[in-house]
């Protein structure tokens, strides 16, 4: 039988601090991910803000600068295979290793399946889908050198349940649920951990403004009756970031207020 790592002495020696950690936030210059761009340099964690808007990154890179954090900006799109190993080759030379990467970037269109293009069905799974694989794969070697990473993938509630008028989105995103569960498998012998968080519906400044009809009939359903805002997602990041997680690969953090109960 395997002799058990622990000691006495460290049990419970746990932490959600990621200081001197260094972390990647795609899509984190606005919205959601900005969100946990700023809860991971709270935590310590030296940030590094992916995002296509080169020019929004940059400017919560410098605010965050000006707090007394570690944070740079690099404009990234994540469907392209050299933007994303730049992005990891940028990350080590400035900051000397990846530890953290946080899938978030995304895109949220909504149609109707018999409207849907072939030509947005693969927009959507570029962004969605094959971006989360791109990073993953541009990441890995250095985790893989380091024998220790955390991998968050950001999916959505609608893996459970399916939305009529998000066919593309809700497939994109459950297939990052098993490309989660996958590299777990792959990755987790050089003590890499790969996990997924479900969000549910969440306030950001893009759906309040142009969704807010969906919000009142989404917490009705809810087990918890209120609005779910980004900072309700951070804990889970964190958590999956840090080392209390460390026995922790390829599962699903649901957080959604109890919308969907399994």
């Amino acid at each position: 039988m395997r002799r058990a790592e622990h000691t006495a002495n460290n049990w419970g020696e746990t932490s959600l601090s990621l200081e001197n950690k260094v972390a990647i936030v795609t899509g984190g210059g606005s919205g959601i991910g900005s969100s946990y761009v700023r809860a991971l340099a709270k935590a310590g964690a030296k940030v590094v803000i992916a995002d296509l808007n080169e020019e929004l990154a940059n400017t919560l890179s410098r605010d965050l600068e000006s707090n007394g954090h570690k944070a740079i900006a690099i404009g990234t799109d994540v469907t392209s295979e050299s933007e994303t190993l730049r992005m990891a080759a940028e990350t080590i030379a400035r900051f000397g290793t990846i530890d953290i990467l946080v899938n978030n970037a995304g895109i949220f269109p909504q149609c109707d399946f018999l409207d849907l293009t072939y030509e947005n069905w693969r927009k959507s799974l570029a962004v969605n889908l094959d971006g989360p694989f791109l990073c993953c794969k541009a990441v890995a070697p250095e985790m893989v050198k380091n024998k220790s990473g955390k991998i968050i993938n950001i999916s959505t509630e609608c893996f459970f349940m399916g939305f009529e008028t998000l066919v593309d989105y809700t497939a994109a995103k459950a297939g990052v649920v098993g490309l989660s569960r996958a590299l777990a498998r792959s990755l987790g012998q050089y003590g890499i951990n790969v996990n997924t968080v479900t969000p549910g519906l969440t306030a950001s400044d893009a759906l309040l403004r142009d969704q807010p009809e969906n919000f009142d009939p989404h917490v009705a359903r809810q087990c918890l009756k209120r609005v779910q805002r980004p900072d309700d997602l951070v804990g889970s990041v964190l958590f999956l970031a840090s080392s209390a997680s460390d026995m922790i690969t390829g599962q699903i953090i649901n957080v959604d207020g109890g919308y969907n109960l399994h």
